[in-house]
C-alpha cells in the first residue's frame, strides 16, 4: 500500500472548498445579472441593504443574503460601521450589461446545466443524449451571450478578418449562417448591409420564431429565416459566404453539414467557421484558462444534444486537428486560422472553396 502524501492531500482538500465556493458564487453571480443587482448597485454610491433592494425593486431579505455571498467572495465590499455596500467599479465592468466583458452573462450556463443533470447521469448508464428540448433558458442564454461576444465585434473585428469581404457584402452578395440560432449575428449584418441578400437556418422553431420576429422589428426585407436541419442543405452554388458561429461541434452529423457548406457555396465563395479554440488532445489543453469549463459544457450540453440524435458526438472541444481534418474531408483544400486580440477563446477558421 502507498503512503499517503499528506501535504498533497491536505491541498487537495484545500482545492476542493474551492470548488465548492466557486460553484456557490457562480449560481449567485448567475442570480446578480438575471435580477439586475450588479446593473443596479454600479450606479448606486455605498447604500444599505434596503436602499439596494428598493432600487432594484427586490425583496430586502433576498438581497441582504445575497450580499452575503458576494461579500464574502469579495466581489462586494462591505462597510460594517455603517451597514453599505459597494460594488467596486473594477469588478462592475466584469459584471453590469454596460460591459462588452461580462462575464455574469457566461455564469447563468451553470445553473441552465445544472437543471439536466439526472438526465445526463442516466446517459452515464444507458447512453444516448439529452435533447435541446430539455434545456430551459439555453437558447435565451447563449444570445445573450454571443450577442456581446461574437456579435459585438463582427463589424469591427470578424468580418476584416477576410479581405475585401465589407467592400463585397457593402456592393451585395449572398449570405448564409448555419445554425442560425435567435438570429443576432444575421439580423446584424442585414441591417449593416442592406444591398447584401441574408439567409439564416436553424432546426429549432423557437429560435427561428425569435429570429424573425428580430427582423420585423428591425424592418429588414433582406434576410429570411428558415426551420431547416443543418444536415440536409440542399443548395448547390447559391452563396458568396456562409458562416457558422459555434455551431458545427454541436451538430449531429458535423460531417455532412460541412459537406453541405461546401456544396452550397459558389466557386470562390467563403465559409467563415467560428470554433473554440483548443486541442483535439486533452493532454494538450492542461494549460488552457478554460479547460474544465469546456469540458463541462460539452457534457452537459454540446455532446450530449447531438448524441440524442444518434449523431457523432463530437463535443465542444473538438479541437484545431479534428476540425481540420473534418474540412479536409468535406472537400476544402484552402484553410486559414486567425485568432482576434479580444476574443482569447475562439478560433476564426477562413475556408475558400476553389
Amino acid at each position: 500500500m502507498e503512503t499517503l502524501d499528506l501535504e498533497k492531500s491536505e491541498a487537495f482538500a484545500g482545492r476542493m472548498l474551492d470548488v465548492l465556493n466557486s460553484g456557490a458564487i457562480a449560481i449567485m453571480t448567475s442570480i446578480g445579472h438575471r435580477t439586475g443587482l450588479f446593473d443596479t448597485m454600479a450606479s448606486l454610491p455605498p447604500s444599505t441593504s434596503q436602499q439596494i433592494a428598493t432600487a432594484a425593486r427586490l425583496n430586502e431579505r433576498y438581497v441582504r443574503e445575497w450580499l452575503g455571498t458576494m461579500v464574502t467572495s469579495s466581489f462586494i465590499d462591505y462597510d460594517p460601521a455603517t451597514g453599505n455596500y459597494f460594488l467596486p467599479p473594477e469588478h462592475a465592468a466584469w459584471l453590469t450589461r454596460t460591459s462588452p466583458q461580462n462575464i455574469a452573462v457566461t455564469a447563468q450556463f451553470i445553473p441552465v446545466l445544472a437543471g439536466v443533470e439526472d438526465r445526463v447521469i442516466d446517459c452515464f448508464y444507458q447512453g444516448g443524449g439529452v435533447p435541446y428540448s430539455a434545456y430551459d433558458r439555453f437558447h435565451q442564454v447563449m444570445a445573450e451571450e454571443s450577442g456581446q461576444s461574437v456579435v459585438a465585434g463582427l463589424e469591427a473585428a470578424v468580418l476584416p478578418l477576410i479581405p475585401d469581404l465589407v467592400a463585397a457584402l457593402e456592393r451585395g452578395i449572398d449570405v448564409l449562417d448555419v445554425g442560425c440560432g435567435c438570429g443576432r449575428a444575421v439580423n446584424t449584418m442585414a441591417q449593416r448591409f442592406p444591398n447584401s441578400r441574408f439567409t439564416g437556418y436553424d432546426f429549432s422553431e423557437e429560435t427561428i420564431a425569435v429570429a424573425q420576429a428580430e427582423a420585423s422589428d428591425r424592418n429588414l426585407t433582406n434576410v429570411q429565416f428558415q426551420v431547416k436541419d443543418a444536415a440536409q442543405l440542399e443548395e448547390v452554388e447559391q452563396y458568396d459566404l456562409i458562416c457558422t458561429f459555434d455551431a458545427i461541434h454541436d451538430q449531429a452529423r458535423p460531417d455532412l453539414v460541412l459537406h453541405g457548406i461546401h456544396q452550397a457555396l459558389r466557386p470562390n465563395g467563403i465559409y467563415l467557421m467560428q470554433e473554440i479554440r483548443a486541442s483535439s488532445q486533452v493532454n494538450n489543453n492542461l494549460e488552457h484558462p478554460l479547460g474544465p469549463w469546456l469540458y463541462t459544457i460539452s457534457c452537459l450540453h454540446c455532446m450530449t444534444v447531438s448524441l440524442s440524435s444518434g449523431g457523432m458526438g463530437l463535443g465542444t472541444v473538438w479541437g484545431r486537428e479534428k476540425a481540420l481534418e473534418m474540412l479536409a474531408a468535406a472537400g476544402f483544400g484552402s484553410v486559414e486560422i486567425k485568432e482576434l486580440d479580444l476574443d482569447f477563446v475562439n478560433d476564426y477558421y477562413i475556408v475558400q472553396k476553389k
